[in-house]
């Protein structure tokens, strides 16, 4: 067997969850709703994958994603906002105010349970960067799912920070994957940000002569 052939061999799972996940971001980017049919498939190559190389965070959220996945498709196909009308898709909206601080507790609160899982029922040599990633993917998936603009800031760091961490486990394609989306994100907040609708003017009350 050739030295490429060996490659392939160790990594075509890789290669073809990394085939998935552009296809995934390039429609994320353009906001398109079969961008959750890709999220069933692409986690269950992923639950595999991130088992095998002892990414067992990575691997819980792999099973989070699909149902996620099931939730965000159906949040954009029946789902309804404020002042949406009958026959538009769910639009792009602002992170609400009053849901930061929740988000943040939530963040903390699942960070600290994944990495108590880790250190004390798995051999991971990452807890604080595994569980980190998942806790914050946790919070973007669904911004993701209420089409929030936001969720790609969020996106952002969890993307640079994956790549990192992929590199050091030697999933090559996968951490390529990662720094990509890291710049796509960066491209998928300001194509976003052109597509929200203004919000519509306040009515004054007309007042007959």
């Amino acid at each position: 067997m050739t030295d490429i052939q060996t490659f392939l061999a160790e990594h075509w799972l890789d290669m073809l969850s990394t085939t998935l996940g552009i296809i995934y971001i390039i429609l994320e980017y353009k906001a398109h709703i079969a961008l959750w049919l890709v999220g069933i498939i692409m986690p269950a190559i992923d639950i595999y994958l991130f088992w095998s190389v002892g990414l067992y965070a990575d691997f819980g959220m792999a099973i989070y994603y699909t149902f996620a996945a099931l939730y965000g498709y159906a949040v954009w196909k029946f789902g309804r906002k404020k002042n949406q009308r009958t026959d538009e898709q769910l639009p792009i909206t602002h992170f609400k105010p009053s849901l930061i601080l929740p988000s943040v507790l939530v963040f903390l609160a699942v960070w600290l349970g994944i990495y108590e899982v880790l250190i004390h029922f798995t051999n991971s040599n990452v807890p604080v960067t595994d569980s980190f990633i998942n806790a914050l993917s946790f919070i973007a998936l669904w911004a993701l799912a209420r089409k929030y603009l936001e969720q790609w800031a969020i996106w952002i760091v969890v993307d640079a920070v994956s790549a990192a961490l992929y590199a050091y486990k030697g999933i090559p394609f996968k951490a390529g994957l990662y720094a990509l989306y890291a710049v796509i994100a960066v491209m998928g907040y300001c194509k976003w940000r052109r597509m929200m609708k203004p919000p519509l003017p306040p009515t004054t009350p007309s007042f007959a002569p």
